[in-house]
């Protein structure tokens, strides 16, 4: 890799850092970069794993104590994450994605429809949360995120606000934290077993750390209604680009 391509997949990490923290797509941005890079693209997509570890960890340094207010019950869903990651790991490491991928694009448009509609789905929920489902839906959205990964942001986001109470602000570094360890795990075993281009894996994520540093103080800036609508709109189009290509 040369210098300058170092520093364009650098430049690339910082939007999709930031992008992906605001809207949950980082993947739309980072992944075609590595592919452009000269990667193929299994290693792209194992790199881009890798890399994006480095969002979670520039957000929630940044967010800071913020997302500590229940330690217990972040600390369960954390391990919840962390085992479905590995597992979707496990999984694209031993089996053909093709099965997979096919329906991906339906899993992204049905996490945005949900988020179109929350006001709605938490009217209709009474206002409660759901702890038995949460940690749950959460290991199985993890698993998507280790196996595949694109547009897994929006579907924490969803699950998060569907679930739960929580501010959208707040939604949001939940999300970032939630992403961040399934894709640790996820990244633990590709750096084992998967084919990481490393070079491009620290550009990417030098880039992607920043982006994730500024993502949370952008997010609180941001109307609540007009961000989940964005989100959501978002993945609509991620879900069609995927259904294309």
């Amino acid at each position: 890799m040369t210098v300058l391509t170092f520093c364009l997949v650098t430049v690339a990490g910082f939007f999709a850092g930031l992008v992906g923290y605001v809207t949950g797509i980082a993947s739309l941005i980072s992944y075609p970069a590595l592919l452009a890079a000269g990667l193929p693209p299994v290693a792209a997509n194992v790199t881009n794993t890798v890399a994006m570890v480095a969002v979670g960890i520039g957000s929630t340094a940044k967010a800071g104590t913020a997302i500590n207010d229940d330690s217990r019950s972040l600390l369960v869903h954390a391990a919840c994450a962390a085992v479905g990651g590995l597992g979707g790991a496990a999984l694209l490491l031993t089996t053909s994605a093709e099965v997979f991928v096919a329906v991906v694009p339906f899993l992204i448009a049905a996490a945005s429809a949900s988020l179109l509609l929350q006001p709605k789905l938490r009217e209709l929920a009474g206002g409660r949360s759901f702890p038995r489902l949460y940690p749950l839906a959460t290991a199985v959205v993890a698993l998507y995120g280790g196996y595949f990964g694109a547009g897994v942001g929006v579907m924490f986001l969803a699950l998060i606000l569907v679930c739960t109470s929580e501010t959208i602000w707040r939604a949001s570094v939940l999300k970032s934290v939630l992403t961040g360890v399934a894709n640790f795990v996820a990244a633990v075993g590709f750096a084992v077993f998967g084919p990481v281009d490393w070079i491009a894996a620290v550009a990417m994520g030098l880039g992607a750390f920043v982006g994730g540093w500024y993502g949370p103080p952008l997010v609180a800036r941001l109307p609540p209604t007009a961000m989940r609508i964005g989100v959501a709109l978002c993945g609509f189009g991620l879900a069609g680009y995927l259904a294309i290509s």
